[in-house]
């Protein structure tokens, strides 16, 4: 199993609108492989719907809510991807772990929920998972 990181999602779906620099192309379409991947059965990964409410929060303006929430829907009914709920004592001691390891909240949460399930992989294109002791970013 492995750990699915909102950034995957949002570089694969978002629309700037500006010109996108060669390194964000090839982001762009790594984060498309990925999800193509997972969509087409790969192993189960794992998230957090807190994860996937930075997905909606950034994605509804450049998909529109139809879109978004289609896109949503897919996921949430995915029999390769779990969603786990996050409670408000979780969240807390993320924030705490975030503090140790100079991680935002939503990352330390996603250290958090991996180390908690065993999973030592994660698809994420946020560079400060290389400085997480046990944790290989993907791809």
């Amino acid at each position: 199993m492995r750990f699915l990181d909102a950034n995957v999602f949002i570089y694969a779906y978002y629309k700037p609108r500006r010109p996108l620099t060669q390194s964000e192309l090839k982001a762009k379409e790594k984060a498309k492989g990925v999800l193509a991947a997972i969509s087409d059965g790969e192993e189960m990964v794992l998230t957090t719907v807190v994860h996937l409410s930075e997905v909606a929060n950034i994605l509804k303006r450049s998909l529109g809510i139809p879109v978004l929430n289609s896109l949503m829907l897919t996921i949430l009914m995915m029999d390769n991807v779990r969603v786990e709920a996050v409670r408000p004592d979780t969240y807390m001691s993320s924030v705490e772990l975030g503090g140790e390891l100079g991680l935002d909240p939503n990352d330390a949460l996603a250290v958090e929920t991996m180390q908690a399930e065993g999973v030592h992989e994660i698809y994420s294109f946020d560079r400060d998972f290389e400085g997480v002791r046990g944790i290989v970013r993907l791809p």
